[in-house]
């Protein structure tokens, strides 16, 4: 084909990288000129004219992901937050509290997706909940009547409870309602 067409320039472009470069060596072998023979990488250019061509600067090239209707516009933040969910899974830990007093009203729950089975993970959930339960106990009644605050020693205890006893660390959410 390539002594049929006799191209001026070539350019491979179909196969894996080791195929390429026998694209190239066949073109030179029917007398393609080795100037005019070029093995291209992902982001660099070719910069063709009417009488030449030649590598141009490199653009920047990876991956793009697609996002419901968004084309490469997510971030790498959630790329990694998706991960560490596939990977880990979550918790999300609920409880209402008393905005006076700090004292438990509801709860705690815990909610598991992609974390433990159903079947078996009851013993380690009864004791992240205890877990819970003591934390609260040891908070001060000012901390205790700060959701913020709450939410931040839950998660905490919780994270260090989870890698402990299972040497994982599924994204931990407390989820704290006053009443």
């Amino acid at each position: 084909m390539l002594r049929l067409t006799r191209p001026r320039y070539f350019v491979p472009v179909h196969g894996e990288y080791r195929h390429l470069v026998r694209h190239v060596q066949l073109a030179r072998a029917v007398g393609i000129p080795e100037e005019n023979c070029f093995l291209l990488e992902d982001g660099e250019v070719l910069e063709l004219t009417r009488d030449s061509a030649k590598k141009a600067a490199p653009v920047p090239v990876g991956r793009v992901f697609v996002d419901g209707k968004g084309v490469g516009d997510v971030e790498d933040v959630v790329i990694r937050d998706r991960r560490h969910l596939s990977e880990d899974g979550m918790v999300l830990a609920v409880m209402a509290i008393h905005q006076q007093s700090g004292e438990i009203v509801a709860g705690p729950d815990l909610i598991t997706r992609g974390f433990v089975r159903a079947d078996g993970g009851e013993e380690i959930l009864e004791r992240a909940r205890q877990i819970v339960l003591q934390t609260m106990k040891e908070l001060n009644r000012e901390t205790r009547t700060d959701p913020g605050e709450v939410q931040e020693e839950v998660r905490k205890a919780l994270r260090r409870y989870f890698y402990k006893a299972l040497e994982r660390r599924p994204v931990v959410l407390a989820f704290i309602m006053e009443t």
